[in-house]
């Protein structure tokens, strides 16, 4: 088992128009155990900006404190919040740098531009970044993801179209998962605000 898959998780960014979203299921677990139902792997940074990291449990938590610092500094220094094509960038660096021993987290970054785009990025564990403009996976159950994400993707939906494509792309994929499950946690994010709802799912 590689130590990307120990902890379990799953997480979903999609596209709509002028919104995104973004997902993740709530187990902790240590291999086939389960440990814990409460375990959210998306942090916001900003209020249109928000982060999922798949992966090693302990530093998903490591990764996320490391950017919420950093982000606070930026803002002290810039006196702006960070754009998510900067985010991206800064994320991507500070991944490399430890390339050696890396942090062993998948991170999928989902936010709207400045002209309220949607902007969709997923990095591997060294911070090799790919950018799309549908959706991002990232996980112990991608290749789920990835077939329920081209099943349901529609280009230019609405919020509420956006939340049940999400909704129903997690938790079809994660039922045939071991490793990951027990509950899912969406966020929508508009120019307006984010909406946030939790789902309930098969606890086996």
């Amino acid at each position: 088992m590689s130590i990307l898959q120990y902890n379990g998780g799953a997480v979903i960014a999609m596209a709509g128009e002028n919104c995104v979203g973004i997902c993740s299921d709530l187990r902790l677990g240590q291999q086939a155990t389960t440990v814990a139902m409460d375990f959210e792997k998306v942090f916001p940074v900003t209020d249109k900006l928000y982060i999922g990291l798949t992966g090693l449990a302990s530093d998903v938590l490591s990764v996320s404190q490391l950017l919420n610092f950093k982000c606070n500094l930026y803002k002290l220094r810039e006196n702006r919040e960070i754009k998510p094509e900067a985010f991206s960038a800064m994320l991507s660096s500070l991944l490399y740098e430890k390339r050696f021993g890396p942090w062993f987290t998948e991170p999928v970054i989902a936010g709207l531009t400045e002209d309220n785009k949607p902007f969709l990025s997923g990095m591997d564990l060294i911070g090799a970044p790919v950018f799309a403009h549908d959706f991002v996976v990232a996980g112990t159950c991608t290749s789920n993801l990835h077939g329920m994400c081209e099943a349901m993707y529609r280009p230019n939906m609405n919020p509420e179209e956006l939340f049940e494509a999400l909704s129903q792309s997690l938790l079809a994929a994660v039922d045939r998962d071991a490793l990951s499950g027990w509950g899912a946690v969406v966020h929508i994010i508009t120019p307006e605000g984010v909406t946030t709802r939790k789902l309930k799912c098969r606890q086996d």
